[in-house]
């Protein structure tokens, strides 16, 4: 959605998951759609030849083992059944055989994008790798910690992207500065309300004695002296304040209402359109997983205006 909207042509991708991939091949109409592990697409030798001529190649390796919420260094190097195609498989490695996608395909400009985790504390070695092993396949590489909040996007949501062309082209440095005014939830609230808090539920119980300024369960769970740990993922969105990041594990309920937040506003907050075929998928599940479009558009427009553009056509291209 975020390449279109910069007006880029879409040719497809590789998506593990059958379930997400059919979501994709509804919306976007993908003329290549390959539903497998980016381990078994790299092995292939039948790939059209258009695919070795991109001016983009992005991806998003999954980035669960790197989240700051999550189980982090203990979960590297070992194999897990992941939602993310419901396989047995490792995942902190995946951003290294991504390295080896861009290798293969060699496109003119790549992008890695992940979360912020795996920029700060052990994680840092895996950037570095990123780092030296794209320049050693022959490309100058960039990287970028950006807020989508800053973007256009009503959510606080930031995420670091590896950004690289290939050192053939005289290129300068990409610059990547957005400082648009926060969209506050009450920008996009438009009165809809999602199911309510059960009578005798927690959500309910704490709603109740929740104070203007907390922004999520935990802050509760600690005054009622239960630990903030009994509060994890459960967040208030206020409307005053920019959304917080959409995580498809987490609870989203309205601070005004006792009420969950609607799917609508989940789509707006996501930048993603209201019409869109989730294909039965919780909204909030594909949403918390992806790169708003917005977001996307914002940092492929820099790239065409900044480098693309710039690039002269190759003889025989």
């Amino acid at each position: 959605m975020g390449y279109k909207l910069a007006g880029f042509e879409h040719l497809g991708g590789v998506e593990i998951d059958p379930k997400v991939a059919d979501v994709y091949k509804a919306n976007h109409k993908p003329k290549h759609l390959f539903v497998e592990d980016i381990r078994a697409f790299n092995e292939r030798t039948d790939l059209p030849a258009e695919l070795y001529k991109l001016d983009i190649l992005d991806g998003s390796p999954p980035c669960s083992t790197f989240s700051m919420a999550g189980s982090r260094e203990k979960g590297w190097g070992k194999e897990k059944v992941f939602r993310e195609g419901q396989a047995l498989q490792t995942l902190d490695d995946l951003v290294f055989v991504y390295c080896d996608t861009i290798a293969k395909l060699k496109p003119k400009v790549f992008l890695l994008e992940n979360v912020k985790g795996i920029i700060q504390g052990n994680a840092k070695w895996y950037s570095k790798q990123i780092v030296s092993r794209m320049e050693a396949h022959g490309y100058k590489v960039q990287v970028f910690c950006l807020n989508a909040a800053s973007m256009g996007v009503p959510q606080k949501r930031e995420r670091v992207f590896f950004i690289g062309h290939k050192k053939e082209f005289d290129l300068p440095r990409l610059v990547l500065r957005f400082e648009e005014k926060g969209i506050t939830f009450g920008e996009v609230f438009d009165g809809l309300v999602g199911r309510p808090l059960k009578e005798g539920s927690l959500y309910l119980e704490n709603w109740n004695i929740k104070k203007p300024n907390d922004k999520t369960f935990s802050k509760i769970e600690t005054r009622k002296g239960r630990g903030a740990a009994y509060g994890t993922g459960r967040v208030f969105l206020s409307k005053d304040s920019v959304s917080a990041t959409i995580v498809g594990q987490s609870e989203y309920i309205l601070h005004s209402h006792p009420n969950f937040v609607h799917d609508s506003d989940v789509c707006k907050i996501g930048s993603y359109p209201l019409d869109y075929n989730f294909k039965g998928i919780e909204p909030k599940y594909l949403i918390g997983m992806s790169v708003p479009p917005v977001m996307t558009a914002q940092i492929a427009h820099q790239i065409w205006l900044q480098w693309l553009s710039k690039i002269k056509p190759i003889t025989g291209e």
